[in-house]
């Protein structure tokens, strides 16, 4: 959500902001609809005003056995004006609030321009591609081999879109998000934090959810959602709440399921467990100052690369340019993993900076020394575990088709070092 005072004080840097992500204009009218809501609320004052002072009259007329018809029947007609008034500026209001709520936020100076991934800049890239000496595959192929990923009858219980993971392979994926959640917690100072996998609509529009993302989103027959991510539940925490600046910073962790319907995604990543409706992820938010923020997003980024590191996962680190920067982001770095089975870099984490974005809309505030001020919000994948197993399993895999496990997930299997068809 945006500040309209800002917008009211400056609104060519307002649109330049917008058409940095190729959107047209709004700002003039906008302030013109404020102009006209103030100008609805001033004259409902002044009606107002006028109704006290005729109530009077009214009353001293009764009393004094005044014929005060046609004072009444003045107010009947004030009334009446005042309910106009009271809608065209509810009326106006409304539209100025949904025209703000469905414009995203401002870009930070330092993001590139450009329409579409192609112009997102590479930051720094971590580890070695492997060089195999056989035809690497992908990592539906190394599953359906092993007899542990399970898409047929995923598609009989659900329909496209799942999986069902087997013996070593269901147990390597818990071991992902154990192992994630234990460097997170242990070393990071994250909280580890159990969320419910419904909301309410306040949870999803105040984390900008909604109305943007709803056809994004699966909602149940009593109106609740199925978390996208949990970084609804986490960051709407603080909704509402006016936080003790010394409690700040607030991290929070979750592993959670997450449950996206992939609207206009229809013939992209079909075969695999890439792209699923329902996937695992673990999720990094925190709650800070304004003046914290920028450290608090390079210092998540580099928690959520410290586990691609141990895994012995190659990566890069992406600025997203201007046209590839999410809605709710002012400033978002993305890790992409390397599958050598795609032979591609595939995004593996994103860890963004939504500065007040959020928190206006979901009203979260810290006492300040100049009192109650927005907190900024960031969150980040620490990370999607779905993902995070194809590329442990497509840097692991051998000519035989086996699968060595990296060796700091071995004690959260049992010792097990390689997954061949053997494994349960």
């Amino acid at each position: 959500m945006h500040d309209l005072r800002a917008l009211r004080a400056d609104p060519t840097g307002f649109d330049a902001a917008l058409a940095r992500r190729g959107l047209s204009p709004v700002a003039g009218d906008l302030v013109r609809r404020d102009e006209e809501r103030r100008a609805a609320l001033q004259a409902l004052q002044e009606q107002q005003a006028q109704r006290k002072i005729l109530a009077k009259e009214i009353g001293q007329g009764k009393k004094t056995g005044q014929d005060t018809t046609a004072l009444e029947q003045k107010a009947v007609e004030l009334r009446d004006h005042i309910a106009a008034l009271e809608a065209s500026a509810s009326a106006i209001e409304s539209e100025i609030t949904a025209t703000l709520a469905s414009l995203p936020n401002r870009l930070d100076d330092t993001v590139p321009e450009g329409r579409d991934e192609d112009a997102n800049q590479v930051v720094h890239q971590w580890g070695e591609v492997p060089v195999f000496d056989f035809e690497p595959k992908q990592h539906f192929e190394l599953g359906e081999q092993l007899g542990l990923m399970d898409f047929s009858t995923a598609a009989k219980l659900s329909g496209a879109r799942f999986t069902v993971l087997r013996g070593a392979l269901a147990r390597l994926e818990r071991a992902l998000g154990q192992f994630m959640l234990d460097v997170h917690t242990r070393e990071f100072g994250y909280s580890e934090t159990i969320v419910p996998l419904l909301v309410n609509d306040a949870a999803m529009y105040g984390t900008d959810k909604l109305p943007k993302f709803a056809e994004d989103s699966f909602q149940t027959t009593d109106g609740r959602w199925l978390i996208p991510t949990a970084e609804v539940p986490l960051t709407a925490s603080v909704a509402g709440e006016i936080l003790d600046a010394k409690t700040l910073p607030i991290r929070m962790t979750a592993l959670s399921n997450c449950f996206r319907s992939e609207a206009g995604s229809a013939g992209r990543d079909v075969r695999g467990m890439l792209r699923q409706h329902q996937f695992s992820k673990v999720e990094l938010v925190s709650v800070t100052t304004p003046e914290a923020s920028a450290d608090e997003h390079e210092r998540m980024t580099r928690c959520a690369e410290s586990i691609l590191e141990r895994l012995n996962i190659p990566y890069r680190r992406m600025l997203l340019c201007a046209g590839d920067t999410g809605f709710g982001a002012a400033r978002t770095f993305d890790l992409e993993g390397w599958l050598p089975g795609q032979k591609a870099w595939r995004e593996i984490s994103s860890c963004s900076n939504t500065r007040d974005f959020q928190a206006r809309r979901m009203n979260a505030r810290y006492r300040s020394e100049n009192g109650p001020a927005f907190v900024h919000t960031l969150n980040g994948s620490g990370l999607a575990v779905g993902r995070t197993l194809i590329a442990v399993m497509e840097n692991g895999q051998t000519a035989e088709g086996t699968v060595e496990i990296p060796q700091v997930l071995q004690p959260y299997m049992g010792g097990l070092s390689r997954i061949d068809r053997s494994s349960t």
